[in-house]
């Protein structure tokens, strides 16, 4: 206890009391993120104002051996952002300036602490977009997106956010500086050091700040709604959509008729068809010209039906329709005020694979738990399927479940987790989708970086 108190008085000294809150001080939101992971209340939440005072942290940590749990927007779902107990919660929150915006270069400085939200506003301010988007834009910070790899709606057309990274600043554990913000596409200089970082959940270093690449912004977007009558005919209807607007479709989200109906009856919205089918696809496309585009859409989509790849259609005259439309995919955010509660999975498969999975993973679950309430949904143009399952309906049995997804995953030659990292939640099943020789290279990266296993402890693997 008296190492603590020296360490917090030490704490104090160097970055000022309004940089520090101390045992029941620390808001209770700090103790653990969206995960739904037990709350554990951390020695301390140290807020810093600079990249500087991130460094003296990290600096102190190291000589006193406490360790360092990196918090972003907490919107995790993997557990990543939850503290340690006698550790260190360090928020990003007070370092949330969007500091340039170039135009000319379409590039963008941020500190990590602003949230994904601000980045898309500044990029629109300049006549640009930013690549990545997704439901928690408006509380998810960049600092997190980057350390998982965040991807959401536009992974199809842009990637996920290691494209959109040109450059990064990064305090490593000992509070040595790594000033990566070098504004170029190529630079072939030994080992490229940002993406150790990008996906790395807090374990071998902080972020700090982060240069972005900005995309052009479309003139036109066109918007729909495909009926379909099963995975195959997707898959038909993506690749002819890819040929007709080659690099301008954004979002091609599939959505299993289990997921559609629990989507209407939560937001008590109608049919969107005459008639209930097997699958729905959300489209989004880009161009120059909106009546064009839709012309262009609709044609394809005639053809597609007349190649029985759909079976109905229903295209967006105006961007209130449009946000009518996505408003069926976007029931994500009713999934825990519906299910009891929901347990999520975000796991990534062979494109051509992802039909026969749903299918056998849905049998392996109704043959354990009859009855069982899950919904099936993705962004399938990646090769990404999130699958919720009602925990009220196998009776609560969660590790369970688990055990059922990832056996499967690992059948199917997939990966536990296509977005949301692994934290602590999908620890136990990294080696589902990992060799004993890749994580033995990853446990090397790290006790090269963070040799006293100070960073994020306990989270991805263990050591």
């Amino acid at each position: 206890m008296a190492t603590h108190s020296e360490f917090l008085a030490a704490l104090v000294e160097a970055l000022g009391a309004d940089r520090v809150q101390v045992g029941a001080a620390v808001p209770p939101r700090h103790h653990t993120d969206w995960s739904g992971t037990a709350p554990v209340p951390p020695l301390a939440l140290v807020l810093p104002r600079s990249t500087e005072e991130v460094s003296v942290l990290l600096r102190l940590c190291h000589a006193h051996r406490v360790p360092v749990v990196p918090q972003g927007g907490l919107t995790g779902l993997a557990g990543a952002a939850v503290p340690c107990a006698g550790g260190v919660a360090l928020s990003l929150d007070r370092m949330n300036a969007i500091e340039a915006v170039d135009a000319r270069s379409a590039t963008l400085t941020v500190q990590a602490g602003a949230t994904v939200q601000a980045v898309q506003e500044a990029a629109l301010a300049v006549g640009l977009q930013f690549g990545v988007d997704f439901g928690a834009r408006g509380s998810a910070q960049v600092g997190g997106a980057v350390s998982t790899n965040a991807g959401g709606n536009g992974v199809l057309q842009y990637g996920m956010v290691r494209e959109q990274v040109l450059g990064l600043e990064v305090v490593l554990a000992d509070g040595t500086l790594l000033p990566m913000l070098r504004p170029m596409l190529k630079n072939n200089t030994g080992y490229d050091l940002k993406q150790w970082f990008i996906g790395a959940e807090g374990t071998l270093g902080v972020v700090t700040r982060a240069l972005l690449r900005l995309r052009p912004l479309p003139r036109a977007k066109a918007t729909a709604l495909v009926a379909l009558p099963d995975f195959d005919a997707a898959l038909a209807l993506l690749g002819r959509l890819q040929g007709r607007f080659p690099g301008a479709l954004s979002a091609f989200e599939l959505m299993w008729r289990d997921f559609v109906e629990a989507s209407l009856r939560w937001q008590t919205l109608r049919e969107p068809f005459e008639a209930p089918h097997p699958f729905a696809a959300l489209i989004d496309v880009g161009g120059q010209d909106e009546a064009g585009l839709r012309d262009a859409l609709e044609e394809v989509l005639g053809e597609a039906m007349e190649a029985g790849e759909a079976i109905d259609a229903a295209i967006a005259q105006s961007q209130a329709q449009a946000q009518a439309l996505w408003k069926i995919r976007e029931a994500t955010a009713e999934l825990p005020a519906h299910m009891h509660p929901p347990i999520n999975f975000d796991v990534s498969l062979p494109q051509a694979d992802i039909g026969r999975f749903a299918e056998e993973c849905r049998a392996a679950l109704s043959a354990r738990w009859p009855g069982h309430a899950t919904v099936f949904f993705g962004h399938i143009g990646d090769g990404n399927l999130h699958l919720s399952t009602d925990a009220s309906t196998v009776g609560g049995d969660e590790a369970a479940v688990e055990a059922l997804v990832y056996a499967q995953v690992a059948a199917f030659g997939g990966s536990v987790s296509a977005e949301h990292g692994i934290g602590l939640h999908k620890k136990p099943y990294l080696h589902a989708s990992r060799t004993p020789a890749e994580l033995a290279a990853m446990r090397a990266v790290k006790q090269a970086l963070d040799p006293l296993h100070l960073m994020n402890p306990g989270k991805v693997f263990d050591l």
